[in-house]
């Protein structure tokens, strides 16, 4: 089943948990160097108390599986994560498509420095990185880098919008 199959639509409760499953394969998968701050319990938890209810949260879903997750809150990319078998077929560049949509004055986002392939998606998708850290301030102790995507080149960067430290990986406990 190729890209096209999948729809794209917001989250609703019972998204939650299955979204929850694929950000922890997701992160596995992709971060295996990187130690994940909260155990299984506790992300299922925040995707059930607070990402679904509270942000806007979208799914990727086939016939009857959630199979990718991408989570918005003000002008900030909080997550985006894939189930490992479809990395590569699309879905990413449809999920960033939709965020682009939806956030047309720009979007920032915070990956681990280790995620070199998330380093080259949001590159390729027009994102700048602006900043690198020692990763003392995300719950996982990794360091990371913070991008930003401007739809034009004229309008300034405005850093206020939203600067809550909650990158690909990080549980909102911290953010």
């Amino acid at each position: 089943m190729n890209s096209d199959a999948v729809v794209l639509r917001r989250a609703g409760t019972a998204d939650a948990l299955p979204a929850a499953d694929v950000w922890l394969r997701s992160f596995a998968a992709a971060l295996p160097s990187v130690r994940c701050a909260h155990d299984e319990a506790e992300v299922r938890d925040w995707f059930l108390r607070v990402l679904v209810p509270q942000y806007e949260t979208w799914v990727a879903v086939t016939e009857n599986s959630v199979v990718g997750v991408m989570v918005l809150n003000g002008a900030e990319l909080k997550q985006l994560y894939l189930d490992p078998a479809w990395r590569g077929r699309g879905l990413g560049d449809r999920f960033m498509s939709l965020a682009k949509q939806r956030r047309p004055d720009g979007l920032a986002l915070w990956t681990f420095q280790v995620n070199k392939a998330a380093q080259r998606f949001y590159e390729r998708h027009g994102f700048v990185e602006i900043e690198r850290t020692d990763g003392r301030r995300n719950d996982e102790r990794e360091p990371d880098v913070r991008y930003v995507w401007q739809p034009r080149a004229d309008l300034p960067w405005r850093p206020g919008l939203d600067e809550t430290r909650c990158r690909e990986g990080a549980h909102p406990n911290s953010g």
